[in-house]
């Protein structure tokens, strides 16, 4: 049904006039919804990603049941030299994550970076810290929903749109209650917290709108405008109450003693932060090597084991030393060097594709490069190839015009303390399905099925 829907969707744009009237609408509309990602249009492309409903029944018990082994991972974390090295924390960053947040979540919102294919379901990533997109997503499935060839689609096909802010807002509230004892008389304050004059600068405006609209006073600030006094956090005049943290860690250590404020309040117990510091135990990629390592293997269940053998990749932190590839004993680096075509390298601690080699696109030259860079920094992963999912999406160029592109599709599931509730898709015709390295996302669409009279 899916190729039958997708042929369908693809012969409405051979009708001219259809076309034009969409991406008239399109163009206006991703203006108007603020949807601009470093100044440019976050959807250059004509059509969502389709997934059928059982496929996507299937992605959310798969995603829930991995979140539970990451969370026991956390669990173990806490208090554990040996996990916290394996996973590369740092001293600062040990010291942030032994603060309590109040709460037992480790990352009540994140993001987790896959491929579905026809006979395979794979992660690659997973944005644990301060994932981007929810706003995004929910204004594009709003913007697609709204064109005239997505109009006349859906005459024809039963859709269902996902929806992340209101998830959004309810897992940062139930993080307050949490942290507070119980319920709360008045709204908290919520304080949108990054540095100034990012890209994803829309996004919070998108969100602080939502959440004003819905009853819960919001504030857009930097860590050089917060200040910690009379035991409260206060921006200007403002007290904050509960943080939600679009700051990266490693964005803000390099500032942390010029601007503690933020710091702490939370060190102080004086506000509530979602996601806390202890995000950094998951967001960092060396989970992935904690949870293919069958030394880790007895932290889990016998269905987390299943999952993580079928769906999460082989991974390993890139050192000298020997280790195991499933059942054979491997010299790590030699190995390495010898099955390129099947590997990554990976940095433990970046976003935006920054750092990562690609062995199979790269010569020998290429990868004895990129592992001797691995090495100097030290803080590298090896990752097995996954396979892909692909297909061809009407793309939009700088000029207007439209092409059938076989893109790279990067489905990305939104979870809400462990629980999946949205998605977006990323797409690229690179290997690479990166919005910050210059790849575009459209929203995740549910295909129900046929309608019975169409």
């Amino acid at each position: 049904m899916l190729k039958e829907a997708i042929g369908y969707y693809n012969s409405l744009l051979e009708d001219e006039d259809l076309k034009k009237a969409s991406l008239e609408e399109l163009e206006a509309r991703l203006d108007e919804a603020r949807l601009i990602f470093g100044g440019r249009k976050l959807c250059p492309y004509l059509r969502p990603h389709f997934v059928l409903e059982a496929d996507w029944e299937r992605v959310s018990r798969i995603g829930e049941t991995i979140w539970d082994a990451l969370q026991k991972v956390k669990d173990a974390a806490i208090g554990s030299e040996e996990l916290l090295d394996e996973l590369g924390m740092t001293e600062i960053e040990k010291e942030l994550i032994a603060i309590d947040p109040g709460y037992v979540q480790v990352s009540p919102t994140a993001r987790l970076d896959s491929f579905l294919t026809e006979d395979s379901y794979s992660y690659v990533e997973l944005n644990g810290e301060s994932p981007a997109g929810i706003a995004y997503s929910d204004s594009a499935r709003d913007i697609f929903f709204g064109l005239p060839v997505m109009k006349k689609f859906a005459e024809r096909y039963e859709l269902v749109g996902l929806e992340g802010r209101s998830k959004l807002l309810e897992t940062l509230l139930s993080c307050y209650r949490e942290y507070s004892g119980g319920d709360y008389e008045e709204s908290p304050t919520i304080g949108i917290v990054d540095l100034k004059g990012l890209p994803t600068q829309k996004e919070f405006e998108l969100c602080k709108d939502y959440f004003e609209r819905h009853g819960t006073p919001s504030v857009i600030c930097s860590p050089d405008e917060l200040v910690f006094r009379d035991g409260g956090l206060y921006f200007g005049e403002t007290k904050i109450d509960l943080v939600y943290r679009r700051l990266l860690v490693n964005e803000y250590l390099p500032i942390i003693d010029e601007y503690p404020a933020l710091l702490d309040a939370f060190r102080a117990g004086a506000v509530c932060m979602a996601n806390s510091f202890r995000a950094k135990l998951v967001h960092k990629k060396a989970v992935f090597s904690v949870l293919t390592d069958e030394k880790y293997s007895y932290l889990f269940d016998e269905a987390e084991l299943q999952a993580i053998r079928d769906h999460i990749p082989w991974t390993r932190n890139f050192k000298d030393v020997k280790t195991k590839y499933y059942d054979e004993e491997i010299d790590l680096l030699e190995w390495t060097r010898t099955h390129k075509d099947k590997l990554a390298l990976k940095p433990n601690d970046d976003y935006g594709g920054h750092g990562i080699y690609i062995g199979w696109i790269s010569s020998d030259d290429e990868w004895d490069e990129a592992i001797s860079k691995a090495l100097e920094n030290g803080d590298y992963l090896v990752q097995e190839r996954v396979k892909t999912a692909k297909e061809v999406f009407p793309y939009i160029d700088e000029e207007g015009n439209v092409h059938m592109t076989n893109s790279l599709v990067d489905l990305d599931p939104m979870l809400f303390n462990g629980i999946v509730g949205s998605a977006f898709t990323r797409l690229s015709t690179s290997e690479l399905a990166n919005v910050t390295s210059g790849g575009g996302m459209v929203p995740t669409i549910i295909l129900r099925g046929r309608k019975q009279d169409s």
